[in-house]
C-alpha cells in the first residue's frame, strides 16, 4: 500500500516544538486570541482553493472517496464575521494548514444567511440558512468533519488559533476518533492542554465552593454560568485583562450566577441537573477540549449554549445580551437572533 503523505511532523514533535501556540522566543502570539472582533467593514468570500460544489453533500462524499482522501469539511461563515476572516488568514493560510487540508480534505463553504439548496447527505434538501439552524451553528466560522464513510465525527465552533486547529485536523485525518474522543487525544499528547496547576485568574462575580448548582427540583432565580479554566491558561489571562475588564461585560455578568472550575480538578461539583461529579468528570462528560469554556444554563439547568472558542469584547457582550434578554427561547441560534438585529445581516 503506497505509504501516506504527511504534511506535519509526529505529534509528540510538533506539540513540543510549538506547545501548540507560543513561538520560537517562547511567548505567545497574541494575534491568535487579541483581535478586533466587531463586524468587518467589507465583506469575506471564500478561497479560491475551496471546493467548486454543486452543494449536494452526498456527490462531495463521494468525490472524496474517488480523491482517496480522509473525509470532507463543511464551513460555516459569513460575510462580516471578524473570527471568520482569522480562520480564513492566520490559519488556512498557514503554508503547511493549508497544504494539509488539500491533501487530506476536500473543503466546501456555506454562508449561514445564505439561500443556495444545499442537498444533505440523508437526500433533504434546504437552503444554507435553515441548514445552519439545524446544525446548531453558534458561532461562526462553524467547521463540521465527515469522514470518507460520511459520518459527522468531528465539529469546531467559533475560531481555535493555529496550534489547536493542526490538531482537529490530524485528529480527523488519522482516524483518532475511532478509539478517543478530541479531549482524550488531546490529554494523552498535547502538551499546551495539560499544565501543572496554577493559580487562576479570580473574579468578584464568582461564587465559592461548595457547588451546588442543582436546579432540577428547585429553579434557580437566574441564569448560570460555568467557567472552565486552567491555570498557565495564556487564553484565559486575556479573557480576564481584555473583556472581563470592561464595565458593561462586568455589569451583565454580575446579572448572572458565575462559577469557576479548574479544568482539571477534583473540585466537587453537583451541576445543574443533579448529578454528583468532580470539575474534571463533568468536563469529560461534556467533552470540553478548550480552556476558557464558558457554559450557560437556564433557569431549570438545561444548557442554553457554550462560548468553547476563543472570544472578545464584541461575541461575548452580545452572547451575554441573547442570555439576559431571554432570547434563546425565540430564536433557536444565537446568529440568528444576532441576524434579527442587524439589518446588514438580513440582506
Amino acid at each position: 500500500m503506497q505509504k501516506k503523505r504527511v504534511f506535519f511532523i509526529s505529534l509528540a514533535a510538533l506539540l513540543l516544538l510549538l506547545a501548540g501556540h507560543v513561538s520560537a522566543t517562547g511567548t505567545f502570539d497574541n494575534r491568535f486570541v487579541e483581535f478586533d472582533d466587531a463586524p468587518l467593514e467589507e465583506p469575506l468570500s471564500f478561497p479560491e482553493w475551496f471546493k467548486l460544489s454543486f452543494l449536494d453533500l452526498r456527490e462531495d462524499i463521494r468525490e472524496v472517496q474517488e480523491a482517496g482522501k480522509q473525509g470532507l469539511i463543511v464551513y460555516f461563515g459569513q460575510k462580516y464575521c471578524a473570527y471568520c476572516k482569522q480562520l480564513l488568514e492566520a490559519d488556512l493560510e498557514a503554508e503547511d494548514i493549508q497544504a494539509y487540508v488539500r491533501e487530506h480534505f476536500d473543503i466546501i463553504g456555506l454562508d449561514i444567511h445564505g439561500d443556495r439548496t444545499v442537498t444533505d447527505l440523508s437526500g433533504m434538501e434546504l437552503s444554507e440558512s435553515a441548514l445552519a439552524i439545524r446544525d446548531k451553528t453558534n458561532f461562526t466560522p462553524s467547521l463540521v468533519f465527515y469522514n470518507a464513510d460520511g459520518k459527522e465525527v468531528m465539529r469546531l465552533r467559533g475560531y481555535y488559533p493555529p496550534y489547536r486547529f493542526r490538531a482537529a485536523l490530524e485528529y480527523v485525518a488519522d482516524a483518532h476518533y475511532k478509539a478517543e474522543n478530541f479531549r482524550q487525544y488531546l490529554a494523552r499528547a498535547d502538551v499546551p492542554l495539560v499544565f501543572d496547576p496554577g493559580d487562576m485568574n479570580d473574579e468578584p462575580v464568582f461564587l465559592r465552593e461548595p457547588y451546588m448548582q442543582d436546579r432540577s427540583v428547585i429553579p434557580g432565580d437566574r441564569p448560570l454560568v460555568v467557567f472552565f479554566e486552567q491555570g498557565n491558561c495564556h487564553a484565559c489571562d486575556v479573557l480576564h485583562t481584555g473583556p472581563m475588564r470592561d464595565p458593561e461585560i462586568m455589569t451583565r455578568f454580575e446579572q448572572l450566577e458565575n462559577i469557576q472550575l479548574s479544568f482539571w480538578s477534583d473540585t466537587p461539583v453537583v451541576t445543574p441537573s443533579g448529578e454528583r461529579l468532580t470539575a474534571r468528570q463533568w468536563g469529560e462528560r461534556l467533552g470540553l477540549f478548550y480552556t476558557p469554556t464558558l457554559i450557560f444554563f437556564d433557569n431549570d439547568g438545561s444548557e442554553i449554549m457554550r462560548v468553547d472558542s476563543v472570544v472578545q469584547f464584541y461575541r461575548l457582550r452580545n452572547v451575554l445580551d441573547y442570555i439576559l434578554s431571554g432570547a434563546y427561547h425565540e430564536y433557536p441560534t444565537f446568529q440568528r437572533w444576532r441576524a434579527s438585529r442587524s439589518p446588514r445581516l438580513l440582506e
